[in-house]
This record gives structure tokens, sequence and C-alpha cells, in this order.
């Protein structure tokens, strides 16, 4: 009997030993012409983010200062203070508004303290910081992200015209003295949310940086093989841009936002402790610390404390940006 005339297998029969439909029996190798699930890259990320140490303790440190700012009112409740709220009985009236106590008056009633001349709860305002601190270095990131990455992609993609004219406007914006000019405008913007103003002011000059970076990977893909075929297939710019390059430079677009983290927070609690960032009795973590100065030698832990949560969460999101970016951008920073 020829093969052409052998009989299909059946319901029943087993399936054949080898070719490219076979089952892989469990705990077999996978044959390198497998098809590669969608989520394997991730879940790659995920197992060698968590196998790291040092990138394990950033991201656990990470996901702990984002749920003390996301259930900040809870915990303030539990603690029995608002942030607002003043504790006379707390401070000492005859030796400057200095704690009671040792450690800045720290006990069961005011787990970390409380703050000279007005006996305010640390703990209180160091969870609502927090808040204040991460909420304005996220909704600026995300400005930055956004807005970068499209000048970035449509200047790369496009390029001509609309390259020289984004990439114009680029060296314009980070050419510009930023740090002045936010100076400038929060001191002259009085009757506003500060919390919306700073967002914008900080998303506004910090876009430029990743657009060169997504730019560079547009140029870089805009004449690939798959690039062409879906434009021969008769694919628009948006389908391409949405389909094609975007889900292939996502991988240094992400991990260039977990390093712009760290430095939102720094930029945040600098305007604040220069005293032109949100104002009290709302909370902040720069402004807590530029009121700590003048106690630093009578009480320490005025200024410690706020310091150290300052410190915890810009090196955690440092440590974890650098993980990400050697993981998921293996190239980006060498030559």
């Amino acid at each position: 009997m020829s093969i052409a005339d052998a009989p299909a297998p059946g319901p029943g029969d087993a399936p054949a030993a080898d070719g490219p439909g076979a089952p892989v029996p469990p705990g077999a190798p996978v044959p390198p012409d497998a098809p590669v699930p969608p989520d394997a890259p991730w879940r790659t990320t995920w197992r060698r983010l968590w196998g790291d140490r040092g990138s394990r303790t950033a991201l656990i440190a990470a996901a702990l200062l984002i749920l003390i700012a996301l259930t900040a009112p809870l915990l303030s409740r539990l603690g029995g203070w608002s942030p607002t709220a003043f504790d006379a009985d707390a401070i000492d009236p005859y030796l400057g508004g200095l704690p009671h106590g040792t450690l800045g008056g720290i006990g069961a009633e005011h787990w970390l303290g409380v703050e000279p001349v007005t006996g305010r709860d640390l703990f209180a305002r160091v969870v609502h910081g927090a808040q204040v601190s991460l909420l304005i270095a996220f909704a600026a990131t995300a400005i930055v992200v956004v807005t970068g990455t499209a000048a970035g992609i449509a200047a790369g993609y496009f390029g001509g015209r609309v390259d020289t004219v984004l990439s114009r406007l680029m060296d314009l914006t980070m050419s510009f003295p930023s740090l002045i000019f936010m100076i400038a405008m929060m001191s002259v913007a009085q009757d506003v949310n500060r919390v919306v103003l700073m967002t914008a002011v900080i998303g506004v000059f910090g876009w430029p940086g990743i657009a060169r970076v997504v730019r560079a990977e547009a140029l870089s893909l805009r004449h690939r093989e798959f690039v062409e075929a879906a434009r021969a297939c008769g694919s628009g710019p948006w389908r391409i841009l949405t389909r094609q390059v975007l889900p292939n430079i996502s991988g240094p677009v992400i991990a260039f936002t977990t390093l712009l983290i760290p430095g939102m927070i720094s930029t945040e609690a600098a305007l604040s402790f220069l005293g032109v960032g949100v104002r009290p009795p709302t909370p902040s973590w720069g402004q807590m610390i530029a009121e700590a100065v003048a106690y630093y030698e009578t009480d320490p832990m005025y200024f410690i404390v706020p310091s150290v949560f300052l410190f915890v969460a810009v090196l955690a999101f440092t440590v974890l940006g650098d993980a990400l970016r050697d993981i998921l951008d293996p190239q980006g920073g060498r030559p």
C-alpha cells in the first residue's frame, strides 16, 4: 500500500511521534521552532527581576511605599492622629516647643514622634506626604512618557520635516532653564491647585529625554522587514505605529519610565524644600525636611524621618529602574 493510500488517523489513534504539530511531553526540552506564548517575555522579566536579591528588595520597598500612599488616610486613622491635628500635650512650651520624651516624642501615642512647636503627628504627616510626593511623581511621569513617546515615535517614523520640527523643539526645551522657570511659575501662581500646577510644570520640561530615546528606536525600526511588509499589505501609518513599532520599543520605554520616577520625586521634594511646592498644611517630604533644618541639632528625628522616607523612595525606584533597563534594554547604555 502506498503512502497516498494510507488511511487517515482516526480519533482514537495516537498522534504522530514527531513533526511540527506533535505534542511536547512534560519535562522535555522545548524545540527552538516551538511557538512562544505572548506573555513569555514578561514572565522571563519577572523571574529575572525577582531572582535578583537587590531588585527584589527594591521592588518590595517600592510596592510598600505605593501601598502606604494609597492607604494614607487609613494609616493615619490607625495611628489616631490626622496630619493637621495639633497635640499641645506632646510638646514642652518651656523648651521652645520641643517634644516631650526621647527621640522626638516617639511612643505608643505618636509612633514616629511629633513636630516641634505644633505637636503634629509625624507618622500621619509622613504617610500623607508619601501620597502627595508619589502622586505628583507618577502623574508627571505619565505626562512625560505619553508626550515624549508620541513625539519621538512620530519624529523617527515620519522623518523629514516632522523630524526636523520635533527635534528642534526637543533641543529648545532641553536648553531652557527649567528649574528657574519652575521656581518662577510656582512663585507667581498663587490661587491655584499646587499639586496640579507642579505636575504640569514638571511634566512640560521632562519629555525631551524619552522622546530622543524613542526617536532613535523608531528610526531603527522604520525600514525593518516586518514594517515594510505591513506597509506593503496596505496598513496605514496609525496601524503600523500602534501594531508594529510601539510594541517593539515598549521595553526601553518601560525601563526609562521607571528611571524617571526617582527624578520626579526628587524634583518635587526640591521645589517643596525651596518653598515653592505644596503649601502647609498639606504635607510633603521636601517641605518637612525644609522645616526640620532649624531643629536638626535639638530634635534630629524631625529631620531624619522624612529624609529616610525620601531616600528609600529614590533608591528603590532607581535600583528597580536599573534592573529593568538591564533586562528589557540590555544594549541601551552601551555603545
